[in-house]
C-alpha cells in the first residue's frame, strides 16, 4: 500500500484482513513518501513491513522506479500483485500504471467523475452539490479517471463544512475500500472498457 498521511484506509483494510473479512490476502509492505506519518505507526501496530522512500526533489518516473523496486523486494510483482493507494498524495507515472495495469486501486472522496483531484469535498460544497460520496476506482495515468469499482453516496447537509462532510465520507470509505479489495482478491472484478463488472 502506498501512503502519505494518517492511514485510516490502510487501517480499515488491515483490520478487515485480520478479522478474515478479506481472505487469502496480506499487505506485503506499506510505502510512504513522507517520514513520520501516522500510517507508518499503523503498519507497525499490525506487524506489516514499512519503508519510507522520500519523494521530495525526485521526478515522477525516478521515484516510481524506486517504488517498483521496493514492491518487487517484498514480492509484489506486476501481473500478480495488487497496489492500493491510501491517501497517497503523488501522481503515478504512466510507466508505473502501465506495468500494474488493472492492479492499482484508489479511493477518492467524491462520486467520480465529479470533483476529481484535490479538495473534492470543498469542490462539492462550492458547487452546491446535494450529494457527495466516495469512489473506489482502478488507476489510469489520468487523474481520478479510471474505471469505477464501487461508489457510496453521502447527503450534503445545509450546515456542512468541508471538515464535517469529509468526516462522514471517510466513514463510508472505511467500508467501501475493504469491500473492493475483497472483490478483487476473490476474482470477482473484470474491466470491460470503462465498466467494471462484478460477478456474483
Amino acid at each position: 500500500m502506498l501512503v502519505s498521511g494518517r492511514g485510516s484506509n490502510l487501517e480499515a483494510v488491515l483490520r478487515a484482513i485480520k478479522r478474515r473479512r478479506i481472505r487469502g490476502a496480506e499487505v506485503a509492505v506499506v510505502i510512504s513518501n513522507k517520514p513520520g506519518v501516522k500510517a507508518l505507526e499503523i503498519a507497525s501496530r499490525f506487524g506489516v513491513a514499512s519503508v519510507v522512500i522520500p519523494s521530495e526533489g525526485l521526478e515522477r518516473s525516478a521515484y516510481d522506479k524506486k517504488v517498483s523496486e521496493c514492491l518487487a523486494d517484498h514480492g509484489v510483482e506486476p501481473g500478480t500483485g495488487l497496489v492500493l493507494l491510501a491517501g497517497f498524495m503523488r501522481l503515478l507515472s504512466a510507466d508505473f500504471v502501465g506495468s500494474f495495469r488493472g492492479r492499482i486501486l484508489n479511493i477518492h472522496p467524491s462520486l467520480l467523475p465529479s470533483f476529481p483531484g484535490l479538495d473534492a469535498q470543498k469542490q462539492a460544497l462550492d458547487y452546491g452539490a446535494k450529494v457527495a460520496g466516495c469512489t473506489v476506482h482502478f488507476v489510469v495515468p489520468e487523474v481520478d479517471a479510471g474505471p469505477i469499482v464501487l461508489q457510496q453516496a453521502v447527503d450534503v447537509r445545509e450546515k456542512d463544512t468541508a471538515e464535517t462532510l469529509s468526516a462522514r465520507i471517510l466513514r463510508k470509505e472505511h467500508v467501501l475500500y475493504p469491500l473492493a479489495v475483497k472483490l478483487f482478491v476473490e476474482g470477482k472484478l473484470s474491466i470491460e472498457g470503462r465498466r467494471v463488472r462484478i460477478r456474483d
